[in-house]
């Protein structure tokens, strides 16, 4: 049976990348984004656009939606990058990223839990700014320490699913050449989400709860 993956910010980027590497497996692929792009639509994909993770209308548009699909594998992967520093902080980014990449991931959770399979897998795109003892270079306040909260909720999440089966996944992609950063990466989306895909599909019970890069090394909190 064909099995389900359903992917946040999914119309541009790593989201793209990694609908384009699930496609090729055959998955039966539902692309999630706010607003939809020419790539994205050229892949032929179920989209649901208006689907801003971090709003409770945008949520109920997914629901709504996805109405009972079942979900072998749900990928948080929406995100944004802001620029804080001492000196020149801005709460209002700060609390924007909190938003979008720690509360909204595990509210995505939360909605859609009861469609998640026995033995799905949630994998959550985080970033090793988000790691704590690999800090050596300050700065980027409110994007560590959403991704820090990301951590700390995929941990949780880890442990409160076991039960059924459905193991988490945290991944850093790796500095990858998007919108985000400018393209200034050091490796391709593609290269990424073949990775990360790579990844995700090997995810068991035996690795949930396990922060890793997407070259497969295993990072520090």
């Amino acid at each position: 049976m064909t099995k389900t993956v359903v992917i946040t910010g999914a119309n541009r980027g790593i989201g793209l990348a990694m609908a384009r590497e699930f496609n090729a497996l055959n998955y039966n692929v539902i692309a999630l984004c706010r607003q939809s792009s020419p790539s994205l639509r050229q892949l032929g994909l179920t989209t649901i656009e208006d689907v801003d993770v971090a709003t409770s209308e945008g949520r109920d548009v997914m629901v709504a939606a996805l109405g009972l699909v079942k979900i072998d594998i749900l990928i948080n992967n929406a995100g944004i990058l802001r620029d804080e520093s001492l000196g020149d902080l801005n709460s209002d980014t700060i609390r924007e990223q909190f938003e979008v990449n720690a509360l909204a991931p595990l509210l995505v959770v939360e909605a859609l839990d009861a469609q998640l399979v026995s033995g799905a897998k949630v994998a959550l795109i985080t970033s090793r700014m988000g790691s704590i003892a690999d800090n050596g270079s300050g700065g980027r306040y409110g994007y560590r320490m959403s991704k820090a909260a990301l951590n700390a909720a995929g941990m949780s999440l880890a442990k409160d699913l076991a039960g059924r089966e459905i193991s988490v996944g945290l991944y850093h992609p790796g500095y990858v050449q998007t919108d985000m950063v400018g393209n200034n990466g050091d490796i391709s989306a593609q290269t990424a989400a073949s990775r990360l895909v790579g990844l995700i599909n090997e995810q068991d019970m035996s690795q949930t709860g396990v922060f890793k890069h997407s070259n497969g090394e295993i990072l520090p909190w």
